[in-house]
């Protein structure tokens, strides 16, 4: 075999192919419908069809029922139960005024700019100084009932 010399290489076989060219006429291999098919909307030019349409059959999103009632205005918020409170406080995770800062450091919320809510599901014996944005009934008894406060955050 020769010695490989620049006027010589090639790219290994298999690794080049044929550039597709489409609606260039019946010289190209792909003449008449230039791949699209016979006629219809998906074979002329500018077609845009949502993305959800199935061929003019009632969409899956039509067909399928809705349940419940789905508030425009929703408040979503982050929960937290006093008896985790309790278990950072005992693992000294949480110190001092809990805030929802405090609490996204500490790892018992996921979301830092989403408003928090207490709930009293647990016990509570420390005597903590908690602000958030809400707190159920429960909760604020169990703060209240510890000696600690509870803060509403606007």
């Amino acid at each position: 075999m020769a010695k490989d010399i620049l006027s010589n290489l090639t790219p290994a076989k298999g690794s080049r192919r044929k550039v597709k060219r489409i609606g260039r006429g019946q010289g190209s291999g792909h003449g008449g419908t230039a791949t699209k098919g016979h006629k219809g909307a998906k074979s002329r030019s500018g077609h845009k069809f949502k993305i959800y349409f199935e061929g003019g059959q009632m969409p899956l999103v039509r067909r399928i029922p809705k349940f419940g009632f789905r508030p425009v205005n929703r408040q979503e918020m982050q929960i937290v139960n006093v008896e985790t409170l309790e278990k950072m406080v005992e693992s000294k995770k949480l110190s001092g005024p809990i805030t929802p800062e405090t609490l996204f450091n500490a790892g018992a919320i996921s979301k830092k700019n989403e408003r928090v809510k207490i709930l009293g599901n647990g016990e509570l014996k420390s005597k903590l100084e908690i602000s958030a944005h809400a707190f159920s009934n429960s909760a604020l008894a169990k703060i209240q009932a510890a000696g600690g406060t509870a803060t509403v955050l606007s």
